[in-house]
């Protein structure tokens, strides 16, 4: 079984998301192991790009104020090649093509491969574009996460048979952040994905409060949450890890009675 399935192994999944170096990577490095030690059972780690079209403002946010503390690509492989030494969670990349495209594709998988990443999620790469990532993620052992968003209907039973380790649902149109509600037909695009693939699926995009992330992972394998996440971590900066295991406490309970 790959390392991110036993993610699903145990029941619906809580997946949170932290923009690695927001306020600045000690706080990173500890809101990760809070986010471990309270549930979380994969967490993404966001490699700030200073063009990140999927994000939201307060994404958004998290990257520009990271990259303007001077944390490179570099630096947050060395951040996880420090995690790995006790979380044991798996741990997924999302971060944009260019950023792995200018570090060098094959070079950048190695590396995952090398400090213990599970998996990448590039939200800018439509499925037909995917091959140019592709071999060498699989060359590394790294599984190369697909999208499936509203608009992507005659498309989703063709992402989903080639789907590799998890399928990340979007459930609304536009870009991350939270919202009031969400009145996308998620039964409908799992359906079609549970029809083509036995790779679990998770919605994301829109959820930050605990009913909002039952529903979800009611419907589907588990729930996202990014903004609500990084909201936390812009409130109380440096001392932001006990609350953020907090939230991944309350989070996770609420999904796992989905």
């Amino acid at each position: 079984m790959s390392n991110i399935k036993k993610a699903f192994a145990n029941g619906k999944a809580f997946i949170p998301f932290i923009t690695c170096g927001d306020p600045d990577l000690e706080t990173t490095a500890k809101a990760v192991r809070a986010a471990a030690e309270n549930g979380a059972d994969l967490i993404e780690l966001g490699i700030p790009f200073s063009d990140p079209t999927a994000e939201g403002p307060v994404i958004q946010g998290a990257n520009i104020r990271a990259l303007a503390g001077g944390v490179t690509t570099d630096k947050v492989f060395d951040l996880v090649t420090e995690l790995r030494r006790d979380v044991t969670v798996p741990l997924v990349f999302m971060t944009y093509a260019n950023v792995v495209f200018s570090y060098g594709s094959e070079r950048f998988m190695k590396r995952c491969s090398e400090t213990g990443i599970d998996g990448i999620i590039l939200p800018d790469i439509p499925f037909e574009e995917k091959n140019e990532f592709l071999q060498d993620a699989r060359n590394y052992g790294v599984d190369l996460i697909s999208l499936v968003a509203p608009t992507s209907e005659n498309r989703i039973s063709m992402i989903a048979k080639e789907a590799e380790g998890f399928i990340y649902v979007v459930s609304s149109l536009g870009v991350t952040g939270t919202r009031s509600e969400i009145t996308t037909d998620i039964d409908k695009i799992v359906s079609v994905i549970r029809a083509n693939t036995d790779v679990p699926c998770a919605v994301g995009f829109g959820i930050s409060k605990p009913e909002q992330a039952k529903a979800m992972a009611a419907k589907s394998d588990g729930a996202i949450v990014g903004s609500a996440i990084i909201k936390i971590l812009e409130k109380h900066g440096k001392d932001a890890a006990p609350y953020v295991g907090e939230y991944v406490k309350e989070m996770k309970k609420a999904v796992s009675e989905a």
